[in-house]
Order: C-alpha cells, then structure tokens, then sequence
C-alpha cells in the first residue's frame, strides 16, 4: 500500500520573531520572523548590506534588537542565560585562530573557554581532529596553514564543546572551489555525527545550493523561505543570455518584438522564457547579424531567482549602513 501518512517538518530549534535593528534612520533589519528547524542546515542569502550579518550579530548575542526577540529551545535567548548560550557554537567571518599554537592547542583553548577540562577535553579535541581529516597535522602551527585548513579547524572549534546549534557569518569567503567542497563535506559529516543545527549567511549562489532550505533576505526583509530546488522552480522556464554590442537598446526592442521580459544584467541581455529552445530561433530570425554575437540557454540558478524576488542582481550590494556600538542585553 502507498505511504499515506502525513510528513511533518521537525520542530523549530531557533525562532525569531519581529527582529528589527535600526542603525540612526535605516533599518538594517526589517520585522524578520523565521524558524530554524532542529538537524537542518539554513541559509541567509542575500548581498551585502541585505540584513544577514546584522541578524547573525544578534543571534551570537553582539547586538540587541530594537524589537523582536529570539527563542532558542523554546526559551528567550539572552546574554543573562550563560548555559543557552553554551549550546551555540559561532564562527565569524574574520578568521580568529591563534596563529603561534598548533591545531591542537587552539582546540584545546576553546574547550577550556567552554568549561571543558581534563580527559573529556583531550576526547573531543582528538575527537574533533579526526572528524574534520586533520588528526596527522595537530602539532603544526595553524599559522602556516592554508585558507581552508583554517577554516575547517575553526569548525571544529566552534563545535568541540558539543552545541546543539552553530552560527556561521560568510563561512566560505575566499576560499577557492575545492577547499570549498572540502569545507562543505565535513560541514555535512559533522551536522549528521553531532546532530547539529546550522545557521549560515551567505551571498553565494554556489553555498546556497548546498544548503537544505534558503531564507532570501533584501534590505533587511524576508522575501522568500523554501528550499532550494523549490525557489529555483518559481522559475518556470529557461534563461537565454545574449551578448550584444548595444545591451540595452536590444533588450527593449526583445521585449517590443517578441513580447517577452528581457533585461540587462551586468551588461548582458537575459530573457526568462518557458521554452527557451523555441525563443532562440525567433530571436535569431527577428535581429540581424551582429545585433548578438552569441546566445546561451541555461536553466534558472538561484541568482536567477534573487533577481526575480528582488529586481537586483545577487551581487549588486545594498546602500552600507552605519554600525552602531555594540549593545549587550
């Protein structure tokens, strides 16, 4: 017999309600509500300046909110409760390793700032190393080390005290494609052996693809929460980019012509199409050689999507807001 019953999405570990942050007259994050749900790996996507950095300061406890609050396990989250907040481990977007100790010590050290002393912290250190493939390299200095090597270490610093949730700001930035898909592939093993919770920010279509579902941020608001197939589906159809020599006079008359959206993106003409391979002869056929000198069809990427949700490019960033000092609750 089919399989009839109902599929619930575990409960939510992490839930914010209302969260607002101004900084003098611009709001840095707009009434964001959101739940993490408990084992998944979420992702903020959006530009610089979109709210992702913002909300994650005040989810590791750097900024208080102006309105709204948090709730971790079901209880407020707050700086007053020190045993919450052990059950979060963060990773900010500036590395912070001690570059004069080995990967062991580093490790070490972190334990010890979460109360973990004596065998039980040697266990997870070692434990930690192993985890992440760099058992044979704990007594080398991380000074030497690689961009990737680092920021996998920094991983398992953030989870050698055993949280039930990891906080991580930009995670990949500067790193190249393979220290990339390293750092995801122990991210993945980690989240499965620790039972944990990730939240990420993000403004890369590649690392949001990964990630089990995506919450689209633009100016500080929720603008979409799905999961990645899902959000890439809104888009119905295909994309043909065409380079031009003139862009912009081509899009209007793609759109006068043959009554399609057409649009320049990074000086690109970019048209959304159902049928994409039946728009390619037309579009051939209707402007003569050397209006286009060439013309790729491709299915919708999630920087497609960003676009669609928010009329901006991915990597177009949003107006830099002030930061404001620091405020602890």
């Amino acid at each position: 017999m089919p399989d009839t019953s109902v599929h619930t999405p575990p409960p939510a570990l992490l839930h914010l309600e209302g969260l607002t942050r101004r900084f003098k007259d611009r709001v840095a994050v707009d009434g964001l509500t959101l739940s993490v749900r408990s084992g998944e790996i979420l992702g903020l996507l959006g530009p610089n300046g979109a709210g992702k950095s913002t909300t994650f300061q005040i989810l590791a406890g750097l900024l208080a909110p102006d309105a709204g609050q948090v709730r971790f396990a079901g209880r407020e989250l707050s700086l007053s409760d020190p045993a919450l907040r052990r059950q979060m481990g963060i990773i900010f977007q500036r590395g912070s390793l001690d570059d004069l100790l080995t990967a062991r010590e580093n490790l070490m050290l972190g334990a010890r700032l979460y109360g973990l002393t004596g065998e039980r912290a040697r266990e997870r250190v070692e434990s930690m190393l192993g985890l992440i493939g760099l058992l044979d390299r704990g007594d080398e200095r991380v000074g030497t080390w690689s961009g990737g090597m680092r920021r996998r270490l920094e991983l398992a610093r953030a989870l050698v005290h055993q949280p039930r949730v990891v906080l991580m700001d930009e995670p990949t930035q500067g790193l190249d494609e393979a220290a990339f898909r390293t750092f995801w592939a122990h991210l993945k093993r980690l989240r499965d052996a620790e039972g944990l919770t990730v939240l990420l920010t993000t403004h890369r279509a590649d690392e949001a693809e990964v990630c089990d579902r995506l919450a689209v941020l633009d100016a500080g608001k929720l603008v979409a929460c799905d999961t990645p197939a899902a959000l890439a589906a809104r888009m119905g159809g295909d994309i043909l980019t065409v380079e031009a020599p003139e862009p912009e006079t081509l899009a209007r008359e793609v759109r006068e012509k043959l009554g399609v959206d057409a649009k320049v993106v990074e000086g690109r003409v970019q048209v959304e199409a159902r049928q994409g391979h039946a728009l390619v002869p037309r579009l051939v056929e209707s402007f003569p050689a050397g209006r286009m000198t060439s013309v790729a069809l491709r299915r919708p990427t999630l920087a497609d999507v960003f676009l669609q949700l928010t009329g901006r490019a991915l990597g177009a960033d949003v107006p830099a807001v002030e930061a404001a000092p620091r405020r602890r609750r």
